[in-house]
């Protein structure tokens, strides 16, 4: 009996509206000739720092757990390179947790993030024009876990912040400050 494959998924919504909507504006709005020209995301890393789990691994182990559950994939250990000894940090010890989206889940999280999760923030007018790295990547950096809605207040010991960064093709800030502004990133005004 041959396996059964999966039914094909359906595109994420961010996706869809990507090819169809916002990759035709950018070309238009930069004179693009080629689609491949069009700025397009590439991945998404998302950090969270724990600095009390060096103390105690069970801190460490539920960021992850949450991590995992806002991500929708497991999160890496990251590990301290060099030893601080004001930090009472030595090489090798656990000072958070990681993960980098591609493809669906991407697309995906960057919906949410961008739909959900920014207008939960209390007194949000919006983010910074200057948080661009010059080459097309954006980070955000979020001070409360607690706006991703799959987190509810009885699962979260502590609460915890995140730097999330969304990297672009865009040659230049300009290009990814009008790709993210397409996709519905709510930028304050400079």
């Amino acid at each position: 009996m041959a396996a059964e494959s999966a039914p094909p998924q359906a595109k994420p919504r961010l996706q869809d509206r990507y090819e169809a909507e916002i990759r035709p504006a950018l070309m238009k709005q930069f004179g693009y000739t080629n689609i491949w020209e069009v700025p397009r995301l590439v991945k998404v890393s998302v950090n969270m720092g724990v600095s009390d789990g060096k103390e105690d691994i069970k801190n460490l182990e539920q960021a992850i757990r949450e991590l995992a559950m806002i991500i929708g994939q497991k999160a890496a250990i990251t590990r301290a390179r060099k030893s601080i000894a004001a930090f009472g940090l030595r090489v090798g010890m656990p000072v958070g947790c990681k993960a980098t989206l591609r493809g669906r889940r991407m697309y995906e999280f960057v919906d949410r993030l961008l739909n959900v999760c920014l207008p939960r923030i209390r007194d949000f007018r919006g983010l910074s024009p200057h948080a661009f790295d010059g080459r097309g990547s954006y980070t955000i950096g979020i001070k409360d876990h607690l706006v991703f809605p799959e987190l509810g207040y009885d699962d979260v010991a502590k609460t915890r912040g995140m730097d999330i960064t969304i990297v672009t093709t865009a040659k230049s800030d300009e290009e990814a400050a009008a790709l993210l502004r397409e996709m519905g990133l709510p930028l304050a005004a400079a």
